[in-house]
């Protein structure tokens, strides 16, 4: 019963559809909170709450670089995560669907959103 508590836990979720998204975002490439701050048209404190509930669950992980902070998947020992996010769409169509464009530059000090 524990595992079927721990695998629901983790489908609830993904049963939210910019949590989603983020996950399917993070397939390729780790973001910073700003760069889906603009994507999502969303504020920095929603954001960071999704990303808390994904991270709270080891579905993603933090790295700090110097004042900004990257995630990136952590599904390695989780299939049933991974099934899901591989019948995901890839960024592009994710950011068409948004009417976004990949951002040009990440989050640092020469990035158009993550200016300090």
């Amino acid at each position: 019963m524990q595992q079927l508590d721990y695998v629901a836990d983790h489908l609830k979720l993904l049963g939210d559809k910019t949590r989603l998204s983020m996950l399917s975002l993070l397939k390729e490439r780790e973001w910073c909170v700003y760069e889906f701050v603009d994507i999502f048209d969303m504020s920095q404190p929603a954001i960071s709450q999704h990303l808390r509930k994904l991270k709270s669950q080891g579905i993603v992980k933090e790295e700090r670089r110097s004042q900004w902070v990257y995630y990136s998947l952590n599904v390695d020992d989780k299939p049933h995560i991974q099934v899901v996010l591989e019948c995901m769409p890839d960024s592009n169509y994710i950011l068409k669907w948004l009417n976004k464009e990949e951002p040009t530059a990440s989050c640092g000090p020469d990035s158009p959103t993550c200016s300090s």
